[in-house]
């Protein structure tokens, strides 16, 4: 059974565009220029996936997605905009779309998303709730910053361990505190650790294990020294943990 495709946007050149490269995909298409008339075919029952724009004139997506997972959870829906920014990102996560494409994309990419979204085993989304900052933690529209956005938003639901790469004064306890601020965890502490300033024979000591367990059985007198208490990581272990300079 082909899948259809419901596609709102106000400018009529991206939805020519969508609407060829989708046929050709293989897809049924509808395509509209404003929320309404968008709702009235969700609401109806039709459409296997919707994508749509943020700004439309009628209604705001944001405004809309939440109608639209209330009424249909399992419907996947695809947010386009040209306000490329992380907070953009965060919001569409936020409201349950399946995926965010900063404007302009690439129609390839696009195809392949609208397939895995109808591939996947339909999951109603968990949102993040409606508490969330205002603040704008990471800026840049650049493709590579779109990508770390589109990234970051997806893990936010997620409880996995996380390696951050890059090079010095690149931003990764920026990356790690918007994960954090962002996310599930985020009326916890976010706990910072800078493993390059902590000598080997007391990372254990300061991060992992209770203290008294270590110092028990540690040789050194000056080690040993130290007062007795709860690990860092212990303390955190339900919240989000960030080590830097694991590599020095």
């Amino acid at each position: 059974m082909t899948a259809t495709i419901l596609v709102a946007d106000d400018d009529a050149a991206i939805r020519t565009v969508l609407n060829q490269a989708l046929s050709r995909a293989g897809y049924d298409v509808r395509i509209t220029s404003n929320a309404a008339t968008l709702w009235r075919w969700v609401s109806s029952g039709e459409g296997d996936l919707v994508l749509t724009d943020v700004v439309m004139p009628d209604e705001n997506a944001f405004d809309l997605l939440p109608r639209i997972k209330k009424s249909r959870p399992e419907l996947p829906v695809i947010v386009m905009s040209a306000q490329n920014t992380f907070m953009t990102a965060v919001r569409a996560s936020e409201k349950g779309a399946y995926d965010y494409l900063p404007k302009p994309f690439d129609l390839t990419e696009l195809i392949a998303i609208v397939g895995r979204a109808l591939s996947e085993p339909k999951r109603k989304p968990a949102p993040l709730g409606d508490d969330m900052q205002d603040g704008m933690p990471l800026v840049g529209r650049s493709a590579a910053m779109q990508e770390i956005y589109r990234v970051l938003a997806r893990l936010m639901q997620t409880d996995l361990t996380l390696m951050i790469t890059g090079e010095s004064g690149t931003g990764k306890e920026l990356v790690a505190r918007a994960l954090h601020d962002y996310g599930k965890r985020r009326n916890g502490p976010f706990v910072a650790i800078n493993m390059a300033a902590i000598p080997r024979d007391l990372i254990e000591i300061g991060t992992v294990r209770p203290r008294e367990r270590c110092l028990h059985r540690c040789p050194d007198p000056f080690i040993r020294s130290f007062r007795a208490g709860r690990g860092r990581y212990a303390v955190s272990r339900r919240d989000r943990r960030y080590a830097d300079g694991c590599a020095d």
